[in-house]
């Protein structure tokens, strides 16, 4: 089976087109959703230490060493992750991580 299907993964995409600095690491991410199987945001966790829960259905992820974050929200039963936010440290700190819905 495939693994986790990506919401508007051409969002991703085109940040890491406009951000190549961010390029390589989107990449790898990408790679990890795509052959994931995550049954929980525990799992989650054990595959990559650096995600941050902010509660039972989205995860923060730093890209590029913390240059820039990503909101993820995530439907386990379905294995589909919608993408909420991808942007640079200092938008991350204008947005509410709870509610985010950029994209």
């Amino acid at each position: 089976m495939l693994g986790v299907r990506i919401i508007k993964q051409s969002t991703l995409t085109k940040f890491a087109e406009a951000n190549p600095k961010a390029k390589p690491a989107m990449t790898r991410w990408l790679k990890l959703l795509k052959a994931a199987k995550w049954a929980s945001m525990n799992e989650i966790q054990i595959a990559v230490p650096g995600a941050v829960v902010l509660n039972g259905e989205r995860a923060r992820f730093e890209i590029a060493r913390g240059n820039f974050r990503l909101i993820v929200s995530f439907s386990f039963k379905h294995q589909i992750a919608f993408i909420k936010f991808i942007g640079a440290h200092a938008e991350y700190d204008k947005v509410d991580a709870l509610t985010v819905a950029k994209y």
